[in-house]
């Protein structure tokens, strides 16, 4: 399944499990996700499920994109995402439905986009992890500097992409791997263990991971060799170990 659900990351919280351990989750909150469209391959090219999130003022909206919700009688939304669908999903999907946090379980792994936090002008220690410059031995106000960035007469320029001081964080990312702790219906939310990227309140989308699916394909289409072996099978007689090498007579 890839379908994915927009939500608002609310903040973090702890559970604890039955043997007393407490875990650190982040909520996420699942936005209404408002089906306005479901794309097939005879009409499209390609299956997707086109959702919408948020409200937006019927004065904001183009006359092509009221027209659009209108088809799909769902209220007009401020963001719009698409989920890719495979050819055995989204069957029961129609415009004008809803995707609910009940479409995740606990303990699925999933991998969650977002905004990183900004953390304005940084050096390049800080935005790069370098390690900085010798404490002792003559060193002077060069700690933390960035040392050498060019070359000599050729090529007589700094490369494009040089790691250096700049702006840092407000960049797209996905965190994989992370573990769905609790899956809470009623009021729409998810609990998920691990770095989720982006500041309170900034939107997120929560995927099942790409990884997970795959590890679990292959090890539907190629099991292990000791459980694909024949009941009943004897195993393989072991070699007799190789004499030992006598001394040799001085």
């Amino acid at each position: 399944m890839s379908i994915g659900l927009v939500g608002r990351k609310c903040g973090m919280t702890r559970v604890f499990t039955d043997a007393g351990v407490t875990v650190p989750v982040t909520v996420v909150e699942a936005l209404p996700n408002r089906i306005s469209q479901v794309k097939t391959e005879k009409a499209d090219g390609y299956r997707a499920v086109q959702i919408t999130v948020g409200t937006r003022r019927p004065s904001r909206v183009t006359k092509a994109l009221a027209g659009h919700f209108a088809k799909a009688n769902v209220a007009a939304g401020a963001l719009s995402q698409e989920f890719r669908l495979s050819k055995d999903e989204g069957e029961s999907l129609a415009a004008g439905g809803e995707l609910k946090v009940d479409m995740f379980k606990a303990g699925q792994i999933v991998d969650v986009t977002g905004t990183t936090v900004g953390k304005g002008f940084a050096g390049t220690m800080k935005r790069h992890n370098f390690a900085g410059g010798m404490k002792t031995h003559g060193n002077s106000v060069s700690h933390r500097a960035p040392g050498s960035i060019g070359q000599r007469q050729t090529p007589g320029r700094v490369f494009k992409g040089k790691r250096m001081s700049g702006h840092m964080g407000v960049r797209n990312r996905t965190i994989e791997n992370l573990k769905i702790v609790e899956v809470d219906v009623p009021r729409n939310l998810l609990l998920i263990s691990g770095a989720v990227p982006g500041s309170e309140g900034g939107r997120v989308i929560v995927r099942p991971s790409v990884k997970a699916l795959a590890q679990t394909r292959r090890k539907r289409l190629a099991p292990n060799k000791a459980q694909a072996a024949a009941p009943g099978a004897k195993p393989a007689a072991a070699k007799p170990a190789a004499a030992a090498k006598k001394p040799d007579k001085k």
